[in-house]
């Protein structure tokens, strides 16, 4: 399994430190210096069952900068939204977790860590 992660995050941090407990096994992604691409992005939101806008943090200045309240939220502007998170990766919502089993979680809250737990579970 591997965790899209900002360090910074003490929701990111929380999870680390769950997995650990859990003596789990994952790869860390330092997504905003390991930035994902359009296609990479493209496969989580599959995997995660949701569109770009919903894994946009739009309170951040960068959001605010390039007006992402007022973007459509429609198949034609899903790939907009594809490239503006590519672009500006501190844009895409921490930590995600994508399992081995092929699903991914927006890891958030413990309920979310141990979601992915059970989905990696062979």
């Amino acid at each position: 399994m591997e965790i899209w992660i900002n360090p910074a995050c003490s929701k990111c941090r929380s999870a680390i430190s769950l997995l650990d407990a859990e003596g789990a096994e994952y790869t860390v992604r330092r997504y905003l210096e390991d930035v994902p691409s359009e296609d990479e992005i493209r496969a989580v939101l599959d995997r995660l069952n949701l569109e770009p806008w919903d894994i946009t943090r739009t309170q951040e200045a960068e959001a605010k900068e390039l007006g992402l309240k007022e973007w459509a939220r429609d198949a034609g502007a899903r790939e907009r939204w594809i490239s503006a998170l590519a672009e500006h990766p501190r844009l895409i919502q921490r930590p995600i977790i994508t399992a081995d089993d092929g699903t991914a979680v927006v890891a958030r809250s413990e309920e979310a860590v141990r979601e992915a737990l059970e989905h990696n579970k062979s």
